[in-house]
């Protein structure tokens, strides 16, 4: 009787325990694992052509199969030619690229991080107007803006200067939105209260509380920002003549138009061997903020 007793509760544990097993195991989906196995090669076979392709010299470059390497490998003699190029103006590309980034994108995240702040933790009347005022800014898109922009800026007599890139790039409506949606739940109005009560002013309870409390929706909105002003185009395009002025996007651009037109020089060997420097810094800024990329991206998804 005892053992039979025992057998039964050893298969009952049993059975519990595998009816735990699947609740705790994740969900497995063979449509969802397919589609995300074609989305992952459609992301990466454009990065695999870039790797590939700056390794090869402009002859195998059109003679050789795009995906697989051949011919010499001149990885090292593009990276040299590439920077040596034209005394080196793909160094004041990148150099003109950096100060864009830092004085635009920095400017923007501050700014955007300052004014998503005041609106989320005071009232203050028009609130709502400045609401409605910012979400119909995300809404439309820059191109619409450039050309108006160039001719403001050249009534002011800023065109083909670097002020013509940094001003522009200093306004970010969405991570202005960002950092408002993300202050009002993750800085709590009873802690800042808490600080006043203390004696701390506005200044002291925003650097010293918030900007800690923060930091997952800067970094994001730091992000965001820094790809948009590292990957900017159209504005740079219509704004600067110099090419001593020109960030990356456009010198490439440049370089790439030298193919066409008579006493054409080809180099694309040079021009792939640049995206390739060009987006490295891009890859490493992500791997390195991505934990907090992604803390801030999932921030106010869950209503607690």
């Amino acid at each position: 009787m005892s053992a039979t007793t025992t057998t039964t509760t050893r298969r009952r544990a049993r059975t519990l325990d595998r009816a735990a097993g699947v609740i705790e195991r994740p969900r497995r989906s063979i449509t969802l694992t397919i589609v995300m196995s074609v989305f992952l090669i459609y992301s990466f076979l454009p990065l695999a052509w870039l790797v590939i392709s700056s390794t090869k010299t402009q002859e195998a470059l059109f003679s050789s199969f795009g995906l697989w390497f051949s011919g010499p490998f001149a990885f090292v003699d593009n990276i040299v030619q590439t920077l040596t190029y034209d005394d080196g103006i793909f160094v004041r590309w990148l150099g003109n690229t950096l100060l864009y980034v830092v004085a635009g994108a920095g400017g923007a995240t501050i700014l955007a991080t300052l004014a998503g702040y005041g609106l989320a933790k005071f009232t203050f009347p028009g609130k709502k107007a400045i609401f409605a005022i910012v979400l119909g800014a995300i809404a439309v898109p820059g191109t619409a803006l450039a050309v108006p922009t160039f001719l403001m800026f050249s009534q002011m007599g800023l065109t083909n200067t670097v002020w013509a890139i940094i001003i522009p790039s200093l306004i970010s409506p969405f991570g202005l939105y960002l950092i408002w949606v993300y202050a009002v739940d993750s800085v709590p109005t009873e802690l800042l209260e808490a600080a006043r009560v203390d004696g701390a002013g506005e200044l002291r309870t925003f650097f010293t509380i918030s900007v800690k409390l923060l930091a997952p929706g800067i970094v994001t909105v730091a992000m965001f920002a820094i790809v948009a002003t590292w990957n900017n185009y159209f504005l740079p395009l219509i704004m600067l003549n110099d090419p001593g002025l020109f960030p990356l996007t456009i010198g490439l651009q440049q370089w790439n138009q030298q193919a066409t037109g008579v006493g054409s020089d080809p180099i694309f060997h040079l021009v792939i061997t640049g995206a390739f420097l060009t987006i490295v810094p891009i890859v490493i800024a992500f791997l390195l903020l991505q934990r907090f990329w992604q803390s801030g991206l999932s921030a106010g998804s869950v209503k607690q």
